[in-house]
């Protein structure tokens, strides 16, 4: 299991975000050397947990809870395929691409090393966008991605450090419930009759997620 390679994006004007000021970080690209990952502040606040990472939209994107996105080069293999063109590391916006690792089926609160230091925490999947839509320039994109169900993950900064690519990635805690990143994604996109499920995972599911299942409970039971 290792990092293929660190991702990073500059704010970028396009056609197709939603931003204000008409700007993204979704177009990442793989640099070389360490980067500093450390936790980057509340949501709404703080962006990127790796220096250097624009994150445009901070009522949506970024913070604690969503500091660094994950995604196996596997799954973009699977969408080189299927889309019939190549996909480069940091295709999907994210801020890691590992090799070995089976990110979606990870589960919530499960804790990875990457090199001698750096600590991060399995929070959440991330939800498809009409940016992230218009980023792939491919019609359905949303519908298309959120069928796989294969979304990669969001993580939290629990020690920061350096990482680059290369470094090896070790499974240092793996919580004993059976709450995955996929579930997780499937609970609030397509099945939200599984959210109550979610609070298995307790204090380390996202917080609004988290916040969202226990509604769901409230109202309908579970």
């Amino acid at each position: 299991m290792r990092l293929l390679s660190v991702n990073l994006g500059r704010a970028k004007a396009v056609s197709y975000t939603d931003n204000p000021e008409g700007v993204t970080g979704i177009d990442k690209q793989p640099v070389d050397g360490p980067v500093r990952v450390s936790a980057p502040g509340p949501k709404g606040v703080g962006g990127s947990g790796l220096a250097g990472d624009a994150v445009c939209t901070k009522e949506h994107h970024g913070g604690d809870d969503q500091a660094v996105y994950v995604v196996a080069r596997e799954d973009l293999d699977h969408w080189e395929a299927e889309l019939g063109r190549p996909l480069a590391n940091g295709a999907f916006g994210e801020n890691l691409t590992t090799r070995g690792i089976d990110v979606s089926g990870a589960l919530i609160g499960e804790r990875w090393r990457i090199g001698s230091g750096v600590v991060l925490e399995i929070t959440s999947a991330r939800i498809p966008c009409a940016t992230f839509q218009g980023h792939m320039g491919e019609k359905r994109w949303v519908k298309r991605f959120t069928a796989k169900g294969a979304p990669g993950a969001y993580l939290r900064v629990i020690e920061p450090g350096e990482i680059r690519a290369g470094d090896p990635v070790e499974i240092l805690h793996r919580p004993d419930h059976e709450v995955t990143v996929a579930l997780a994604f499937r609970a609030v996109t397509t099945e939200r009759e599984l959210q109550p499920r979610l609070l298995a995972a307790g204090a380390a599911l996202h917080p609004e997620v988290r916040e969202w299942a226990r509604k769901y409970v409230d109202k309908y039971g579970g």
